[in-house]
């Protein structure tokens, strides 16, 4: 397409200028070439402007376009109709351009599924389209080739390379009992899979979902432009034509009526809206690209526009400061069990949990557990899990959990996650799980500062002690701790009830308990890497990486997003509006005109493609 469109211009150029340097004796000749290098490159501008005033689509650019030509050959002006047609052209070709190379930018996403997968059945081998994979298959993925679907490394290790989902150059070491993502490239061994999403559910199939909708959702620079355009175009169209009627009526010694003529045209030509109008969104499609190539996912333009006025931004603490994995590191054991046994039963309650506590202790464990005694597992939301084990009813959780079912127990008063467990009501120990924060952390909150962030603050269901121990190492101005989901909500509701008229308050969160908080912030943002299918769901900016300091970048990223856009919209009004006021005195030509339009959509497209070359290195 892209090619068909240059040999036009090419033609339709080489032919213009024929026309205008060669010398011939017949002026039906030298009219002649011009109509055809006209028609080779705006043929297709007749076209649909015709068929948009028959759908009741009068006032676009193809419109503009077509009048002002049409005019410009019926007062015999044939060089200024094809000039016209031809530099609007140019100028489209340069927009496809610039459109295509946004697209390049976040286009290896699109490239990140696979078409088959390859199913171990009957051992053997068999090519299986994605959508027939089943959960429980085992898949086989052998070097150089991309994972179809999630799942869990069963055989085999490797190094794989999750460029495409995270921007990350550096490849992972994977090995059995580890999760694996779709759209990594296996780069070295085979590996052995089982299937825990099917392919719809797949983290490479959201992360398409979220880049093909991301256009959707427009910024409020892009609504404005877009209503601009609606009565801007009409109201230009009334001022041409009472320009070209009433000056030479009622103004009879300033000129007759063609010149008048010429001039409306002239000023038709300006007033195309070509430059706002392709180079504002084509600055955020730049920017969602330029996000796409650090590992961040942005839902909307709407979101990139709003992050750049964020005032407060409010941290989950377990698995977005922190690195999530926990480990077990004392066990408090009473006289009544041992100390294995109480790891045990603790593992054997936790055993259908996702969570990383609960993932933490069955390493500790370390050995199969018998699903067969597990009877009953209940989650009760913000304190732990009471389940039924043989004979026994267990519960595992915090101090309120405790205190709820009013079990004495011995405080453990070391800083960490301390799980507090009772057999049939009764206290029999407490286990110590400490995690790690995050070395980007300290990078994060350093960066958000940098960006004139007012206040940061922590929210979490953790002890009072771990969290506070947290914030003072980071640096972190306000931290609420022990708090249950609906804490959450409203503790994150009082932070909104506090910021200024345009300020923005940004959640960034992981698990599904933070869902709520993510929809009711302003803008929320999602651990990708280790955050819950819901979390994701619910957020509007999702950072693939896990790396909170990507927050601070695409903070950024808007801000410089931001400025090329306002660049753009004042540029392109200021001189639209000063050879406007020439064209309608007669100062200016229909080269100006030209300028005024094509030029200036081109230069505006040039600078919104600037966006693409921001980028920023990885912690």
């Amino acid at each position: 397409m892209m090619k068909k469109k240059i040999y036009k211009i090419v033609i339709s150029l080489i032919l213009f200028i024929i026309a205008i340097v060669g010398k011939f004796n017949n002026d039906l000749v030298n009219n002649l070439i011009f109509i055809v290098s006209y028609l080779i490159v705006g043929i297709e501008i007749l076209k649909k402007s015709i068929r948009n005033i028959i759908r009741g689509k009068v006032f676009d650019e193809n419109f503009l376009m077509t009048i002002a030509t049409l005019g410009a050959f019926a007062i015999k002006e044939y060089p200024e109709a094809v000039a016209v047609m031809l530099f609007y052209q140019i100028g489209e070709l340069f927009q496809s351009y610039a459109v295509g190379k946004s697209r390049k930018s976040i286009s290896s996403l699109m490239d990140i599924r696979p078409d088959f997968a390859n199913v171990l059945k009957d051992d053997e081998l068999e090519k299986v389209d994605l959508d027939e994979v089943k959960v429980g298959d085992i898949v086989i993925v052998k070097p150089g080739e991309k994972v179809p679907v999630d799942g869990i490394v069963v055989e085999g290790n490797s190094m794989i390379d999750t460029m495409a989902l995270t921007g990350e150059a550096v490849p992972r070491k994977i090995e059995e009992k580890d999760e694996i993502l779709s759209g990594c490239i296996n780069k070295n061994s085979i590996l052995k899979i089982k299937v825990t999403k099917e392919s719809d559910e797949s983290t490479v199939s959201k992360i398409l979902d979220l880049v093909e909708n991301a256009s959707n959702k427009k910024s409020k620079s892009e609504n404005f432009i877009t209503k601009f355009a609606q009565y801007y175009t009409p109201i230009v169209v009334i001022i041409a034509v009472i320009l070209a009627i009433l000056p030479p009526v009622i103004l009879k010694d300033f000129g007759v009526f063609s010149e008048w003529l010429y001039r409306a045209l002239s000023f038709l030509v300006v007033s195309c809206p070509c430059a706002l109008v392709i180079s504002i969104p084509l600055s955020f499609f730049g920017g969602i690209g330029a996000a796409s190539k650090i590992g961040v996912l942005i839902k909307g333009s709407n979101y990139l526009e709003a992050i750049a006025s964020t005032e407060t931004v409010v941290f989950d603490k377990t698995g977005t400061l922190t690195e999530g994995v926990f480990e077990v590191q004392k066990v408090n054991n009473t006289n009544e069990i041992s100390e294995q046994e109480l790891i045990k039963i603790a593992a054997e309650a936790e055993n259908y949990s996702n969570h990383p506590i609960a993932q933490s202790i069955k390493k500790a464990y370390d050995k199969k557990i018998d699903e067969k005694k597990i009877s009953k597992t209940e989650e009760i939301s913000g304190l732990g899990i009471l389940a039924k084990i043989e004979d026994k009813q267990v519960l595992i959780g915090n101090e309120k959990l405790m205190k709820k079912y009013n079990i004495e127990y011995i405080k453990c008063e070391e800083i960490g996650t301390v799980l507090y467990i009772a057999i049939n009501n009764k206290f029999v120990g407490s286990i110590l799980i400490a995690d790690k924060i995050k070395k980007d952390s300290y990078k994060a909150i350093k960066l958000l500062k940098e960006n004139n962030i007012k206040k940061v603050i922590m929210l979490t269901g953790d002890r009072n002690n771990v969290a506070e121990d947290v914030a003072k190492k980071l640096e972190i101005d306000e931290v609420y701790s022990e708090l249950l989901p609906d804490g959450k909500v409203k503790k994150l509701d009082d932070i909104i009830n506090t910021k200024s008229k345009k300020g923005k308050i940004v959640f960034v969160g992981d698990g599904i308990n933070d869902s709520p908080v993510l929809a009711l912030s302003d803008i929320g943002i999602a651990m990708g890497g280790l955050g819950s299918d819901a979390a994701i769901e619910a957020s509007d900016i999702v950072i693939m990486t896990d790396e909170p300091s990507k927050i601070g970048y695409t903070m950024e990223l808007s801000k410089k997003t931001m400025r090329i856009v306002k660049q753009n919209i004042i540029f392109a009004i200021f001189i639209k509006v000063f050879v406007l006021i020439l064209s309608a005195f007669g100062i200016s030509t229909m080269w100006e005109a030209v300028f005024a339009d094509v030029g200036v959509s081109i230069i505006a497209i040039v600078n919104a493609l600037r966006v693409l070359k921001i980028s920023y290195q990885s912690s």
